[in-house]
């Protein structure tokens, strides 16, 4: 069986930031590697971890055309996540998300950290939505499959419907304007 595809460089270093060592480390001063494998090009990220020094080592399909994504983007296009399901988009926007309330006093570095994190939540919002079918209200079961991300289904379910998921675009929307009026 393939290796799940990783549609970014971006993307596949989210899941390795989101899956940790055993001993709770996520540096494992990773090299990477790209060789093609049945008519697939696969990038091995492979190191020891810098806590522990558990040998470590992850692979990913990636596409034939590498694309950097746009501000704003984890990935482009339609196409789901198949490294990150969408309990685990939702605990990234939550993550990055989570900002002081106003810009009131902050540096000029602060407020381009906010920045940063309320484009990189609201991108994670749109990853999540990417797994909502066109007619769908919710998203379906079948796109939760890590723990992490059925954890944050079964926390609250009605966060991945379609109108709470375009409820929380909107207000990092909100945010963004606010920070930068």
């Amino acid at each position: 069986m393939a290796p799940p595809l990783a549609r970014t460089n971006e993307e596949a270093h989210l899941y390795l930031e989101l899956h940790p060592c055993p001993c709770g480390e996520a540096d494992f001063g990773a090299t990477s590697s790209v060789t093609m494998v049945d008519g697939n090009w696969i990038v091995r990220y492979s190191g020891r971890c810098v806590e522990c020094d558990r040998p470590r080592s992850f692979e990913f399909r990636q596409p034939e055309e590498l694309a950097v994504p746009d501000e704003g983007e984890w990935a482009p296009g339609q196409q789901p996540s198949e490294l990150l399901d969408a309990g685990e988009w939702l605990w990234v926007a939550d993550t990055y998300g989570s900002v002081p309330v106003g810009a009131e006093g902050l540096s000029d570095a602060q407020r381009e950290q906010v920045r940063v994190d309320l484009v990189a939540a609201r991108a994670a919002i749109d990853e999540v939505r990417k797994f909502l079918p066109d007619t769908a209200a919710e998203v379906p079961d079948d796109a939760f499959w890590s723990y992490r991300g059925r954890e944050v289904r079964a926390a609250e379910p009605g966060r991945f419907g379609r109108l709470r998921l375009d409820a929380a675009r909107a207000a990092y929307e909100r945010s963004l304007a606010e920070l930068d009026g």
